[in-house]
């Protein structure tokens, strides 16, 4: 019992409706251009292995502090 391609194409209607097409078409640059940036963030990040020297430099340190919680007065 899955979608049909009726049920889609009434969805697809109403949001070309709800919006207008000026929306959608900037809406679907804004994503592309999303996922794009992604994809290449991900490539430069497999080309720099100091991340992961920086990463490893890190995991011995230890951060003292103390916490404390302060409760409404009302």
């Amino acid at each position: 019992m899955g979608i049909s391609i009726w049920q889609l194409l009434i969805v697809l209607a109403l949001v070309i409706l709800i919006f207008g097409t000026k929306k959608l078409r900037n809406l679907g640059g804004d994503v592309g251009s999303a996922v794009k940036s992604f994809k290449t963030a991900m490539k430069d990040g497999e080309d720099e292995p100091s991340m992961k020297k920086q990463i490893d430099k890190d995991e011995g340190e230890t951060i003292e502090g103390e916490v404390s919680k302060e409760k409404d007065k009302a």
